[in-house]
């Protein structure tokens, strides 16, 4: 490998905004690299907090440097690489042999880049021999994912550039905190806000829903769970007054009768006892959209993270076809990717059921021409495995995973049920976690071997509009640290297993390129070369064209060229809180300071000291019931588990409901409280809708209490200029 040079252009390490930036290398400061914002469409120089103080983690003093075995005591002894490798090979060899193929599981992560991912996928498929493999993004992307491929034949987040959103009259953003998740985005919603247009559907009067403030739009607060009845409701107005576009209707898309017919009985009266929105904001929100001057419908996780997630986006994107939104080139329907690399991890062999290019495994053609790729026969390869939460559910168990490799991931954290998860991981054979740090998942480890960190690395990312984007090398890593890609292929060679892995980027990217030829997700265009000359890269990018910056101008991904509106129907949910004593609703989500599992942001010290512990936000009202003041110690409880959080006692909520954040680890973790059940269409975890009890658990002395909450933060309209 070459020296790294003295600066690169790259991109952030977090989220799918992928904000560009400039790293030079520091030798002398108290960072290796200076971190500067790169004028980028995206993000136009801006960073957030997250991407400011991101190189603090290249240096940190609690990273991993060489491979760790456990002890027989517990603890961990530091290995070479040649005796880690050794071992891992022996016991997966030992366990394939004795259990199957199957008892090897794979479990990657949505901030991998496309060239890891992809080879993760091969590795696991050929080397493993295993069907099961999934990936975090299960948790994220899975149900506006199945609902794009249903109504349009195709899943990507944003099917045209982030800033078509300048020209935008109107906006709808259900369930997403962008002004916290990346809050570079909102200056996108400028002129939406400026035309009085930003409409935000949270439960929350979250930092986004108060940018609708002073007449700049409108904030829906609907009961959580409510969504797919408030889109039905708004469907329904739409068609009753008149405001469906019949045209559009009648010439790109199929299905409508149906979905007339399920939006019928939703009338705004009904909407409103069940939902709590009022008549009249369901009547602006829908005529607004209508008015023909530019609107669109976004989506995120907190409409999505349900077990009727997947229907939920489809009643969505159903809302944006009757008004004739989607590939018109001046408005349209998007989702908001999450993770860093959300959209191209999915993309091309991570998830359990897909292979390069968003090719169905089960496909014979698919497995043809990726086998051919592959220079293996077709049959060697597994057929569909299980989605995540099933995969997780088998560890240990008789029958299922007996040894598991982690990539990217933190699932003692970030998966639903986790003491379940833990009990799972602890019964393991063999864990094996790549990571830079000691994570709680990695903590629990046989083996935990260092790998590279972003800016160590080459590599490409795709954003949440689609766009493939290159990640380059600022600097190099330590000399005990080593690229999940050497990884992958040391152990292939010490499996004996077909084909060949590549240590280099560049050809990892190749081979994904003619993999993904003729697929949905169609790279075969792009190299590192072409994307090293800054050229706008949206995929499909078959050879030989320049790329698909807007998808469905001229048709969607079907053979008629149609879209598909499909009915969907409210689910009558039974244990919705009857508001008895403190039983109430708990909402997880994000904050502005973190990032997912928290394994990277609790290490900075800016970010970790602003927001240090998980605080649970509660109503006056609700709170002054339970008899709990602000900066209390409050229990948030149900059979799976019991969190304790300092209470933020705030109007910001509805009084049904309560919201922790679900960064934080041990007697903090949300995801002691959620419930590993599922849509059944995505396989998306219920994270959004938990019933739990609420209680007073202790007072903490009031210098305490107030020094706390102001580091807590205290629900305060954050102003923009922070963001940049």
């Amino acid at each position: 490998m070459s020296a790294a040079p003295a600066a690169a252009d790259t991109h952030c390490p977090y989220c799918a905004l992928q904000c560009a930036m400039s790293l030079t290398v520091s030798p002398s400061g108290p960072t290796p690299v200076t971190v500067a914002g790169r004028a980028f469409p995206t993000n136009r120089g801006g960073l957030c907090k997250k991407g400011w103080t991101s190189a603090e983690l290249l240096g940190s003093a609690g990273r991993v440097l060489q491979p760790l075995v456990r002890r027989p005591d517990g603890g961990f002894d530091e290995a070479s690489w040649d005796a880690a490798l050794d071992l891992i090979a022996d016991r997966l060899r030992d366990s394939r042999a004795r259990f199957g193929a199957d008892s090897v599981g794979v479990f990657g992560g949505g901030g991998l880049t496309n060239e890891k991912a992809y080879q993760l996928g091969k590795f696991a498929r050929l080397a493993l021999g295993t069907s099961r493999i999934d990936y975090n993004g299960r948790f994220c992307m899975s149900s506006a994912a199945a609902a794009g491929n249903r109504a349009f034949g195709a899943d990507r987040g944003l099917p045209f550039p982030v800033e078509d959103l300048d020209a935008a009259t109107t906006i709808l953003l259900l369930g997403s905190n962008v002004a916290a998740t990346m809050p570079p985005f909102i200056a996108h919603l400028a002129g939406a806000r400026a035309a009085g247009g930003l409409i935000v559907c949270d439960p929350r009067r979250s930092s986004t829903a108060r940018l609708t403030e002073d007449g700049a739009g409108i904030h829906l607060q609907p009961a959580p769970g409510t969504d797919l009845i408030l889109l039905l409701g708004l469907t329904h107005i739409v068609i009753t007054e008149g405001l469906a576009d019949i045209g559009y209707l009648e010439s790109r898309t199929t299905g409508f009768d149906a979905v007339r017919r399920s939006a019928n009985v939703w009338w705004p009266e009904r909407v409103q006892a069940a939902t709590g929105v009022p008549v009249a904001q369901l009547r602006a929100v829908a005529r607004r959209l209508a008015d023909g001057r530019g609107s669109y419908i976004l989506t995120g996780r907190g409409v999505e993270q349900h077990v009727d997630g997947t229907d939920t986006a489809t009643a969505a994107i159903n809302l944006a076809l009757v008004l004739g939104l989607v590939g018109t080139g001046r408005s349209g329907y998007g989702t908001l990717t999450g993770q860093g690399n959300g959209q191209g991890g999915r993309e091309h062999g991570q998830k359990c059921d897909q292979l390069p290019g968003y090719r169905k495994i089960t496909d014979p053609s698919a497995r043809a021409h990726v086998a051919g790729v592959w220079g293996v026969d077709a049959a060697v390869i597994p057929g569909p495995g299980v989605p995540a939460v099933e995969l997780l559910a088998e560890l240990g168990r008789a029958g299922g995973v007996r040894c598991l490799l982690v990539h990217g991931s933190n699932v003692v954290v970030s998966a639903p049920d986790v003491s379940a998860v833990r009990a799972g991981l602890e019964a393991l054979d063999l864990l094996v976690v790549c990571d830079f740090f000691l994570s709680e998942t990695a903590l629990l480890a046989d083996v935990v071997l260092p790998v590279t960190q972003w800016a160590e690395e080459e590599g490409t990312m795709t954003s949440l509009e689609g766009r493939v984007l290159r990640r380059q090398r600022a600097l190099d890593a330590p000399a005990g640290v080593r690229s999940e890609l050497w990884i992958m292929a040391e152990l292939a060679r010490r499996l004996d297993a077909p084909s060949t892995y590549s240590t280099v980027p560049s050809e990892v990217f190749d081979e994904l390129a003619r993999a993904s030829a003729g697929g949905i997700a169609d790279y075969s265009g792009l190299s590192h070369a072409l994307l090293d000359t800054g050229a706008a890269a949206y995929w499909p990018f078959a050879a030989g064209t320049r790329g698909t910056p807007r998808l469905f101008l001229d048709g969607f991904a079907f053979p008629d060229r149609r879209a598909r509106l499909i009915a969907v129907y409210p689910r009558i949910n039974a244990d919705a809180p009857a508001q008895v004593g403190g039983v109430l609703t708990l909402i997880t989500g994000r904050l502005l300071e973190h990032y997912q599992s928290g394994a990277q942001t609790r290490r900075v010290p800016e970010l970790i000291n602003a927001r240090p512990e998980a605080t649970v936000q509660i109503h006056p009202a609700t709170a002054a019931r339970l008899g709990i003041v602000d900066g209390d110690i409050a229990s948030i409880s149900n059979a799976r588990g019991t969190v304790e959080a300092m209470a933020e006692v705030t109007i910001n909520i509805r009084h049904d409901t309560v919201f922790l954040p679900f960064h934080y680890a041990g007697s903090q973790c949300a995801n002691l409280l959620t419930e590993a059940a599922v849509d059944p269409v995505s396989a998306m975890p219920e994270f959004k809708r938990t019933v739990v009890t609420v209680a007073a658990l202790r007072a903490v002395p009031a210098v305490v209490a107030g020094a706390a909450a102001a580091a807590a933060g205290t629900g305060a309209v954050i102003e923009e200029s922070e963001y940049v």
